[in-house]
């Protein structure tokens, strides 16, 4: 299940919300739910079409999903990496994750624990250069539960 466009789209439209409605992301998926991330998920080839902007504001309202106080984004010290980028990185992360199975009921769960488990904030901890380590080094540390020491 490589370059999986929807699942791109998908994290890159989460990563995009909560940088603009400061929302953070465990909490953005759970106020989605599984059905509606399904439902975006399914309509990822349409919704792409649109300015990503349109897109989040009509999830925001279409789902009643409140704005927050969540900022992970003016802490940064670094050059900030574009939602497209961090996308990528939490596509790749759960396409590995999947590689044995590409039930769509799968990689929504999937995508959910991702987001809801520790490595989220590893991934979004702009001051770190996790998110920009081989997909190899990030998927085994998801495996080990931890940051690996090594990433050679």
């Amino acid at each position: 299940m490589k370059n999986n466009n929807s699942l791109f789209y998908v994290c890159s439209l989460l990563e995009f919300i909560g940088r603009t409605y400061k929302i953070e992301h465990s909490k953005l998926v759970n106020q989605l739910g599984k059905e509606n991330i399904k439902r975006i998920y399914k309509d990822a080839d349409a919704l792409h079409c649109e300015p990503i902007e349109k897109i989040a504001d009509e999830v925001m309202a279409t789902y009643n999903i409140k704005s927050g106080d969540y900022d992970y984004i003016s802490s940064c010290h670094y050059e900030i990496p574009d939602y497209w980028t961090i996308g990528e990185v939490y596509e790749r992360l759960i396409e590995d994750i999947c590689v044995e199975n590409s039930d769509i009921d799968f990689i929504i769960d999937s995508l959910i624990k991702v987001y809801t488990s520790w490595i989220d904030k590893t991934i979004s901890n702009y001051n770190s250069d996790f998110f920009y380590q081989p997909r190899e080094y990030i998927y085994e540390s998801w495996r080990e539960g931890k940051v690996l020491q090594d990433a050679s």
